[in-house]
């Protein structure tokens, strides 16, 4: 009756939500799913709900990568997020999605629970929708563990509490914390099963959101990455690269974005990390736009012109076009870190470089090839996490980049007053939200 009564309030769910033009699949109205195509609706929900979460664009906020526009509903939205003022935030300022990751864990539960009552499918196909299912639960996991737990890598972290998992249907059951170590191993668990039953290596474009057999991999490298485990980062990060490692090149004036969900580069194009909304309210802030130099072609791709100030607007965000989960240029810069970090130095500079030359002018690459070639191993992870802050930007990765290795001392000027977030500061990591808390005092613990 339980499995009943949780598959009807899915139903209901996916009677009352809108068909999607990018998903384009019809939903199931009230029956209760017992076919493969009914099963694939669901999980199409589930994407569809994954794709409105915009946390990681939303939590770089607090980065420096952006700031907020100086405009009254965009200040009350999002200044307390930019400030790290998470105590006495105001009444306006814009969630982050618990909820949703907990509806999206639910769904992709549920189809694993269910594996062996999928009807009218062939194996590989119910494999493969299987395996979409794991990989869906442990993205969730890692993006709520990124934002609510403390980072793998900073001592101590393993044991401390995190987030809840959701690895079962049972809706009376109240939710209890699990360590860092805990999700991530949990995490690691899903991803070994979804790479058993994944065997689609490309969607068509109209299913690019869907996981493939490259995602498998390029989820790894970033799990991987995101431990410190370098040699596992990087074999996972060549693997994907064995299969798709053309870039878009930016000397050729007709290059797409890099994160539009027709590049050559796209992987797979799930999230969209910039709403429309945090799109317009923020701004690249001339502190940060000093990283990029003479000769880099991606501050004309990405950003429309400087104001008055030295602020720039970006051009990567704001649509459904701009959908990026993974992409091959984020591969690039894993392998060269992991390779750096494991003491491969001429195989990081390759990768590096190699990313290098679709960036900049070839009077600029000539310089940077130079540099590059003289860096000792300290100077080349330096430059290949300032490269990741260039290459990356606005794409959702720079607060969790800044995380997982040096969560550096921060400092804002705004409005005349100055903002501190310090070394190793607790404010890395976000409060659960206290809707969610009052639902289950036991987050608490």
């Amino acid at each position: 009756m339980k499995r009943i009564v949780s598959l009807m309030i899915i139903s209901c769910t996916l009677l009352l939500a809108a068909c999607d033009n990018y998903l384009d699949i019809q939903p199931t109205g009230s029956v209760i799913p017992s076919s493969l195509a009914e099963y694939r609706a669901l999980i199409a929900r589930s994407y569809k709900t994954a794709s409105g979460l915009n946390d990681r664009g939303l939590v770089n906020f607090r980065s420096d990568e952006m700031q907020v526009r100086n405009e009254e509903l965009d200040q009350n939205s999002y200044k307390d997020i930019e400030r790290w003022n998470d105590l006495e935030a105001n009444p306006s300022t814009l969630s982050f999605g618990w909820e949703k990751y907990y509806q999206v864990l639910f769904i992709s539960t549920q189809i694993i629970e269910n594996k062996g009552d999928i009807k009218d499918g062939s194996k590989a196909d119910i494999d493969q929708l299987v395996g979409e299912a794991y990989l869906l639960r442990a993205y969730m996991h890692f993006l709520l563990v990124n934002l609510y737990g403390q980072p793998y890598t900073k001592p101590g972290a393993l044991e401390t509490k995190s987030i809840p998992l959701k690895l079962d249907t049972d809706l009376e059951k109240l939710l209890k914390r699990n360590t860092v170590f805990e999700v991530y191993t949990s995490i690691q668990l899903d991803l070994d099963e979804a790479r058993k039953l994944i065997s689609i290596s490309e969607w068509e474009t109209g299913y690019s959101y869907r996981f493939n057999t490259a995602s498998v991999d390029a989820f790894q490298s970033r799990l991987s990455l995101y431990k410190g485990e370098w040699q596992d980062a990087l074999t996972a990060a060549k693997a994907v690269l064995a299969k798709k490692s053309t870039l878009e090149d930016f000397n050729d004036a007709s290059a797409n974005l890099p994160n539009l969900f027709q590049s050559v580069e796209s992987i797979t194009a799930l999230e969209m990390p910039l709403s429309n909304s945090v799109n317009n309210a923020s701004l690249a802030p001339p502190s940060f736009l000093v990283l990029y130099t003479d000769g880099d072609l991606r501050p004309d791709k990405y950003f429309a012109k400087s104001d008055a100030n030295g602020f720039r607007k970006s051009q990567k965000g704001g649509n459904n076009n701009y959908l990026c989960t993974f992409r091959v240029g984020e591969l690039y810069l894993n392998a060269a870190e992991a390779a750096a970090q494991s003491d491969l130095l001429p195989e990081a500079r390759t990768y590096l470089l190699d990313l290098m030359a679709k960036r900049y002018t070839p009077e600029a690459y000539s310089a940077k090839a130079a540099a590059v070639n003289a860096m000792s191993k300290e100077a080349l992870i330096r430059e290949i996490l300032n490269e990741r802050a260039r290459e990356l930007a606005y794409e959702g990765h720079r607060w969790f980049d800044l995380r997982r290795t040096t969560r550096p001392r921060l400092e804002k000027v705004l409005d005349g007053k100055t903002f501190v977030l310090k070394e190793n500061d607790a404010r890395y990591t976000l409060a659960i939200p206290q809707e969610a808390i009052d639902a289950n005092p036991g987050l608490l613990n």
